[in-house]
């Protein structure tokens, strides 16, 4: 009797924990997306947005049994705010990945409470090197400015720039972009006889290109965030600054995509360095380029829609690899490691830094069937962030 009794009891607790995996299982694995819809940074919302969107599309809302929830949430890139925001996603909606994040400050922000309740953080936007670093939970599918920044100081002195100003905007990823494009040009023999910086609120790039077209540099090198890059391409052109010899150079933020064709033709020429282009010609991109347009009203997708394009096949494949479980820990090591082929080319999540290593590409502003792109003519494959290289 007493053995029976047991017996039963064990089953009734394997059925308990069956029924408890079951309904784990069963509910819906929720991605709370934290993206600045409105403000200045609004462009780089609706571009991670509409990929994640159609990266559901393409591949259903279901994975591994498990219902995926899209949650979106406008932090109007304001830290306090994302804050607020990524702790009601935590704590009342219990989402199983934070993704998102337009700027630094935001994702830095979030990244001690990802820590803290082991939820996976997929930095899809922000591109300061040091945030992998902030916590062990973050992994990027963005990019990082060392990477683009390093390879335009590579290139410039090679092709007869000798001196450049630098003007990028004073956050995170603008200093990055200084130090790492003004130590590597100045190795290369180059010379930064001036580094200025721009505030990132309600920039006012005027008197900062005076001072330049006063300097008379071979080249000014530019990075503002995403959404910034047509009033600098305007300001540059009123004052007459590629009329006075002075070329411009910078990494592809400043040739925006999603800006390019409404920047006219002060923009051809413009030579930058970064991880993707809608004119990208392999067939994954004229793919993606086409879906996208087909499903946004022809909106050009730009580098922060790859970016959370590539970070929802990311975490759609840890899921994949939990065999729909889920779990914080379990869905990091599912993303660490993976390698898949990108609509900006091969990409791989680097286990040890938990960072995107990708092409870096050289690209000039050329006409093709009369619109604005950013055409590849150079590449250096599976660049890491020289951030982390030692």
């Amino acid at each position: 009797m007493q053995k029976r009794t047991l017996l039963k009891t064990a089953a009734a607790v394997a059925m308990l924990a069956t029924g408890s995996v079951a309904l784990a299982q069963s509910a819906p694995f929720k991605i709370g997306l934290i993206l600045p819809m409105t403000g200045q940074q609004a462009t780089t919302g609706r571009q991670i947005e509409a990929a994640a969107r159609l990266w559901i599309a393409q591949n259903g809302d279901t994975v591994a049994g498990r219902k995926v929830q899209l949650i979106v949430k406008d932090d109007t890139s304001v830290p306090d705010v994302t804050r607020r925001v990524a702790q009601e996603l935590i704590v009342n909606e219990k989402v199983d990945v934070l993704a998102g994040f337009g700027i630094t400050p935001s994702a830095l922000a979030v990244a001690p409470m990802a820590t803290q309740s082991k939820t996976p953080l997929v930095v899809m936007a922000a591109a300061t090197s040091s945030i992998t670093e902030a916590s062990p939970y973050v992994v990027r599918t963005s990019f990082t400015l060392p990477q683009a920044a390093v390879a335009m100081a590579d290139w410039a002195p090679k092709n007869g720039i000798k001196t450049v100003v630098t003007l990028v905007t004073d956050y995170g990823p603008g200093l990055d972009a200084e130090k790492f494009f003004k130590s590597r040009f100045e190795f290369n023999g180059g010379k930064v006889p001036e580094t200025l910086r721009v505030p990132l609120r309600n920039p006012d790039f005027a008197p900062f290109l005076q001072k330049v077209r006063d300097i008379k540099p071979d080249a000014l090198f530019v990075f503002v965030p995403s959404g910034a890059g047509a009033a600098v391409m305007k300001q540059f052109g009123e004052r007459g600054m590629d009329k006075a010899g002075i070329k411009l150079i910078g990494t592809g933020d400043v040739t925006d995509d999603d800006q390019l064709n409404d920047m006219g033709d002060v923009a051809l020429g413009v030579v930058t360095s970064h991880h993707y282009s809608a004119y990208h010609p392999s067939p994954a991109n004229k793919k993606f380029v086409a879906e996208f347009q087909k499903a946004n009203k022809g909106l050009r997708p730009n580098f922060m829609a790859v970016g959370g394009y590539d970070g929802m096949r990311v975490i759609y494949e840890a899921l994949k690899k939990t065999g729909g479980k889920g779990g914080g820990d379990a869905l990091l090591a599912g993303m660490k490691g993976q390698i898949f082929e990108s609509p900006r080319g091969p990409v791989f999540i680097d286990a040890q830094t938990r960072d995107v290593v990708h092409n870096i590409y050289l690209r000039k502003v050329e006409k093709k069937d009369g619109q604005l792109h950013n055409v590849e003519f150079d590449v250096l494959k599976d660049v890491k962030d020289p951030g982390k290289t030692k």
